[in-house]
């Protein structure tokens, strides 16, 4: 059998499609505060939530040994428990099968000789990169379970941005198989775009940051914040003042706004840039989509603060994040290979 063939593209793209899922997830158990509901982290049995009345009981026994039941969610019973433990069991439940799609099929096509070196050396970087991922969502958990009631907005934003890195990656791979003849890349235009990839990346750290601190919860007004100021006085309170760029959730919110219109103004010059070069269909079809997708994120961004990060709305921004990395991982591999 043809080795890259189409069933490992299918895999891939499977395997991707997994992660986007585990993403929104992942979304919804951060916006529901239910990550820190399994204190406990068990790589098989974990996959059986708890069956009856003593199991239900004795998990949420343990939940309350930890600070979030402490200073949270005190006033909780065990109906209250369920409903953010079921969350956080779904988004362990979807890891796990991710992580099954991912080495399973890659041992049988491997036995089967129907992948390349090139394309085993990259699927084992994949593999590294969920097994990593994996580890971080163990580890950002462990941060909320001793001293703090929430988890660290530093490992927060470590296990969701190696998430969209890991699925950048994988589809990367399979567009690598999709598209297998090589042509001259545009530098000038690859060059932009890696340079706006960078600048998208950084912006989703920080949103990570937001999530973690709550701080789509503060100056909830656009395009100024609270009182009317371009820059609030709470922006830059802390000292050094750098700390304010990491750990203060005013300072973060700015940064990440200011990121906002520099995403923006990065796209809008690539697609004006695009006017005046000779492109080739699937070319302009990325740089159309990122546009699209940009203007529609920005918006989303807004919404979300505006309304004080409702649920929907939040899930809808990361959604919306996530398509975005979709769309100028494609753009900037057409324009590389």
């Amino acid at each position: 059998m043809k080795k890259d063939n189409k069933a490992v593209i299918y895999w891939l793209l499977t395997g991707g499609f997994l992660i986007f899922i585990m993403v929104v997830i992942g979304g919804i158990t951060r916006l529901t505060d239910s990550g820190l509901s399994i204190s406990n982290y068990r790589l098989i049995t974990g996959t059986i939530p708890p069956i009856g009345d003593l199991e239900w009981q004795e998990a949420f026994d343990l939940y309350k040994k930890h600070p979030e039941f402490n200073a949270y969610n005190n006033h909780f019973n065990i109906e209250d428990f369920k409903s953010i433990y079921f969350w956080e069991w779904l988004h362990r439940v979807i890891g796990r099968s991710i992580g099954m799609v991912f080495i399973i099929p890659f041992f049988y096509f491997l036995i089967r000789k129907q992948l390349t070196k090139s394309t085993i050396k990259k699927c084992l970087v994949l593999l590294s990169l969920g097994a990593f991922q994996g580890f971080l969502g163990w580890y950002m958990v462990k941060s909320g379970l001793i001293d703090m009631p929430d988890v660290s907005h530093y490992r927060l934003a470590a296990h969701l941005v190696t998430a969209f890195i890991t699925f950048a990656a994988t589809l990367w791979v399979a567009l690598d198989l999709i598209y297998p003849n090589r042509k001259p890349a545009n530098k000038p235009m690859r060059n932009l775009i890696f340079g706006s990839y960078v600048v998208i990346i950084i912006q989703i750290i920080y949103g990570a940051f937001i999530a973690g601190l709550k701080a789509g919860l503060l100056h909830n007004h656009w395009p100024l914040m609270n009182e009317g100021a371009f820059m609030h006085h709470t922006v830059y309170v802390l000292d050094p003042f750098y700390k304010n760029l990491i750990e203060n959730p005013s300072g973060i919110q700015f940064v990440h706004r200011i990121l906002a219109y520099i995403v923006v103004f990065l796209i809008f010059i690539i697609w004006k840039k695009s006017k005046k070069s000779t492109l080739t269909i699937l070319q302009k079809q990325g740089i159309n989509s990122l546009l699209i997708l940009v203007l529609l994120q920005f918006l989303l961004g807004v919404l979300t603060l505006i309304y004080q990060v409702p649920l929907w709305l939040g899930v809808a921004h990361q959604v919306g994040a996530f398509f975005l990395l979709t769309s100028i991982t494609f753009t900037l591999h057409r324009f590389t290979k």
